[in-house]
């Protein structure tokens, strides 16, 4: 069965822009990873500073062997003075299974 990950990251409105392009600067990372099946960064429009970071995974093993491989690679950069501020301000994982899904139209 299928899960679903969404990363809830509070971005203030000056960040919004360095959080899009470190996401398009890395947007193949995820997708060669074992179980991978979707992503979608979701900019808010308005009443809220909360991006939605969507990722679905074949299953909860295939999204672990992600976070603790290439996920914890992307995010560890060079020494402790290269890393580049955070574009979020907080962050919260939520989780779900899927127990119903349609394809998108035209697949």
């Amino acid at each position: 069965m299928s899960v679903v990950k969404i990363n809830v990251l509070t971005v203030p409105a000056e960040q919004r822009e360095v959080l899009e392009k470190r996401f398009a600067s890395r947007a193949h990372a995820v997708e060669g990873s074992d179980g991978f099946e979707w992503f979608e960064l979701l900019r808010p429009v308005e009443g809220t500073e909360q991006y939605l970071v969507y990722t679905r995974w074949r299953d909860e093993e295939a999204f672990q062997a992600w976070m603790e491989g290439p996920m914890k690679s992307a995010h560890q950069g060079g020494a402790e003075g290269e890393r580049p501020k955070p574009a979020a301000s907080g962050s919260t994982l939520w989780s779900f299974d899927v127990v119903q899904s349609t394809g998108p139209k035209g697949a």
